[in-house]
Order: structure tokens, then C-alpha cells, then sequence
């Protein structure tokens, strides 16, 4: 039988959960004060890309969701700018029609976002967090904020990366890893583990309920698959072989011509890439990136392998085989440091396959955690006894075949924002997310 669900390292103490909350929606907003103001307001109201919004909608965004659930719905506040709620619903307006509102001007939106947070930090200092409304029990709608903040701050860092023009980030490099001596794949056993969970406080609706999954024997990566490996897969006339491809995928492919990730390019003899206004050549020993589903899912089916299945993906994070209960981590339940994961922008890319040694899980899995978002082959369902909270447009309305589940976050991804059972999703085209995959196949 599965082992019980941990209750994990996160406070549940009031006030240590309060502390946990101010640590996490600052850590937010220096990271938005640094996205927003190392480019200039034309850049800030430029749209990079018509799958973007204009850096500065995203950062107003921020301060009218904060203010919509943490003055309005937790406080009982009035509305401060009741007139813009529908210029900053992302349901109402797509990305490509967002330079066209009368949005607020940078200097209009760092000022109300930074009176919001103001208010905000005075509710978060009397809020009682223990019982009463489910919405602030456990500190649930500040632990909600601060996600939110830190996935936009993920969605201005890819703006970023679409921007044209010359560096405007940095970042020391992240530690070295390898492969050798470790295996190309590790064995997962088979048999029942708990999935999703019913205790992580901060936890979003469509990672709960915990519920008991029974997983065939299967064999995983110990890493992400590779920039050279995939670079094996081009030279070997992946992109012109409609062999290994989904039949939209393969599509896509003549559509747009492609034949390498995006931001890649063959020059003088050798493959480059863009990185954030950086031009360099293609580092053949860390995970690929921005490969959309389609090229991931060719790429598997080229090396005679599959996507992991979410649940799979998992196991092979979470499941501890020596006592059968299911980790908050890889590592254990501790909340990652610097030595388990590249997550939070510390670094600007991901570190080489192999990397984070004291991060692997109990199976020796390495990279499961940050890095590269992961792509499965599972589209986005929801898990059995699934409840819509604290609204629908978060994860129900998104359920279905059109949306495949990503999982692990990447170095674009906060702590806050990302766990062992964190389920993300997009479009099975995406390629400018930091997304990269592993394979497995049946044991």
C-alpha cells in the first residue's frame, strides 16, 4: 500500500505563515521591480511578440489581481480603480489586442501596484490564518498572490526572451554537472503511489485532491534529454521525416518551416541560439529548450521511446520505494535551496544534464526539478473528486485534449510556484515557454 501523504516542511503555524506569506509576495515584487525596470518605458509598452502581452499590462495585472483578492475578497474593501478590472482580465482581452487598450502608463502602474501592496501588507498583518474562510485558512490567498505574481514574472521573462535588442539581464552561470558515471535511465518500479495532494497549503485546485494511482513498471531518464542529443535527431533528418511526427505536428512543420528549436540557427558550420539579446553557440550538454510538444513527442518516437505520462512523471518525483510514501520533492520535503534546483531566475539558463546531484530522487533521477519545464503525454484532466477553487477560469476551463501537461518548472519558475505535484499546461505548438522534456518506455 502507498505510505500517508506528508504534511511536508511548510509552516502551519499562524504566524509562521504569515512570515512565509511577506517572504514570498516580496521576493515576488523584486523580482516584477527587476523584469520592469532594467528596459525602458518604450520597451515596457512595446509588444515583443503578438503571444505576449506588453510588459506593462502584466505588471498593472499583478497589482489588480492583488487587489481583487486581497483588498476586495479577503478585506471587504471597496474597488480603488474599479475601471480597469476589464482592461486587466486576461479572459476579456487577447494578447494581441492588449497595446491597443487605454492601458496605464509605467509610471501609473508601479504606482498603484506599490499602493496595493501597501494595503495589502496591512491585511496580511491582521488576517487571521487559521480556520475560518477557506480562502484565507492556511494563508491561502497570499500563498495564491504570490504564485500568481511569480508566473507572470516566468511570462515577462519569455517576453524578454522574444525581445529584440541587446542583453538588459544577467546572471552568474549555474554549477557544472555530468553525466558520467550515472546511468542513461533509471528503473521505476511498479505498483500504487499517491498523487496530487490534499495538505500542501499553497497548493492549487488541479493538484488536489491526493487520490492513489497504480503505475506499470516504466524506465525514465536520469536527465532531461540534450541539446546534442536533439541536434542527433536534426542531423538525422528529424524535421523532414514525417515518420515521427503527430499528423497536426507534422503540419506545423511545413507550415512554418521549421527545422530546429526555436532561437536556434545554423551559421558558418555550427548551431547558435539566442538567449536573452546573447547570441552563442548551442551548449550540446544542457537540456534543450523551447521545443514545443510536437518536436518532443517526434524527437521520443525517433529514439524508439515515449513521452512519461504525468503520473509517471509523478512517481518518479515523488515516490519514496524504501517507505511507499509520496515526497513534497525529489530530496525529501524540504523547500529547495540553491544545491537541489535552478529555479527563481537565479540563473538565465539551465545547467548542464547532469547537474544538482543533491536534488535527484530516492530512484537517482536528477533534474526533475527546475531547469526545464518537462512535457508528458497526458493532456490536462482533472484529477478524480476534483473541486474548482477559488475560481474556474484558473484550471477547469482549460481541461481537455487541446492542453498537454507540463511538469518541474524551469529556471524561470520561483519556489513558490512549483512542487512536486505543480501541474502546468499549454498548447501542444508552444515554443516559447522554457520548456524541454525527458523520455521513458515501458519496462
Amino acid at each position: 500500500m502507498t505510505g500517508p501523504e506528508p504534511t511536508g516542511a511548510a509552516p502551519t503555524d499562524p504566524e509562521a505563515l504569515r512570515q512565509r506569506a511577506l517572504t514570498a509576495l516580496t521576493a515576488a515584487r523584486a523580482r516584477t521591480a527587476t523584469l520592469t525596470s532594467c528596459v525602458d518605458d518604450h520597451d515596457l509598452t512595446a509588444q515583443h511578440s503578438p503571444l505576449m502581452s506588453p510588459l506593462v499590462w502584466d505588471l498593472a495585472h499583478i497589482g489588480n489581481q492583488e487587489e481583487q483578492w486581497l483588498l476586495r475578497a479577503v478585506a471587504g474593501r471597496d474597488a480603488m480603480r474599479p475601471e480597469i478590472d476589464s482592461l486587466y482580465d486576461a479572459f476579456e482581452h487577447p494578447r494581441a489586442a492588449r497595446p491597443s487598450l487605454p492601458l496605464l502608463s509605467p509610471a501609473e502602474a508601479r504606482r498603484y501596484a506599490a499602493e496595493v501592496r501597501g494595503r495589502a501588507l496591512d491585511v496580511l498583518e491582521s488576517a487571521p490564518l487559521e480556520g475560518g474562510p477557506r480562502l484565507v485558512d492556511a494563508g491561502f490567498a497570499f500563498g495564491m498572490v504570490a504564485q500568481h505574481e511569480q508566473q507572470h514574472d516566468e511570462t515577462m521573462l519569455i517576453t524578454h526572451q522574444l525581445r529584440k535588442g541587446p542583453a538588459a539581464l544577467a546572471a552568474p552561470e549555474p554549477p557544472q554537472g555530468s553525466t558520467t558515471g550515472l546511468p542513461a535511465e533509471v528503473l521505476v518500479p511498479g505498483g500504487p503511489f499517491t498523487m496530487g495532494t490534499s495538505a500542501e497549503p499553497w497548493a492549487l485546485d488541479n493538484e488536489r485532491p491526493a487520490h492513489h494511482r497504480i503505475v506499470p513498471a516504466f524506465r525514465l531518464d536520469t536527465s532531461p534529454v540534450t541539446c546534442g542529443a536533439y541536434l542527433r535527431f536534426i542531423e538525422d533528418g528529424g524535421y523532414t521525416d514525417e515518420r515521427w511526427w503527430e499528423p497536426k505536428g507534422w503540419a506545423m512543420v511545413r507550415q512554418y518551416e521549421l527545422t530546429a528549436p526555436l532561437f536556434w540557427r545554423r551559421e558558418g558550420g555550427q548551431w547558435l541560439r539566442r538567449r536573452f539579446g546573447v547570441t552563442e553557440p548551442v551548449p550540446l550538454d544542457e537540456p534543450v529548450l523551447h521545443v514545443s510538444w510536437y518536436e518532443a513527442d517526434a524527437y521520443a518516437r525517433w529514439a524508439g521511446r515515449r513521452l512519461p505520462t504525468e503520473e509517471e512523471w509523478e512517481k518518479a518525483a515523488r515516490h519514496d520505494p524504501a517507505t511507499g510514501r509520496s515526497r513534497r520533492y525529489p530530496w525529501g520535503d524540504a523547500d529547495p535551496t540553491s544545491e537541489h534546483a535552478n529555479l527563481g531566475q537565479r540563473h538565465l539558463r539551465p545547467a548542464p544534464a547532469g547537474a544538482y546531484p543533491a536534488g535527484e530522487s530516492p530512484l537517482g533521477v536528477r533534474q526533475l526539478i527546475g531547469d526545464v519545464w518537462e512535457w508528458t503525454s497526458s493532456d490536462f484532466m482533472p484529477y478524480p473528486g476534483f473541486v474548482a477553487f477559488p475560481y474556474r477560469e484558473y484550471s477547469e476551463v482549460f481541461f481537455g485534449p487541446d492542453h498537454k501537461v507540463l511538469r518541474g518548472g524551469s529556471f524561470a519558475v520561483d519556489q513558490v510556484a512549483c512542487r512536486g505535484t505543480f501541474r502546468n499546461w499549454d498548447l501542444p505548438v508552444r515554443r516559447q515557454i522554457f520548456a524541454g522534456f525527458r523520455t521513458a518506455r515501458d519496462a
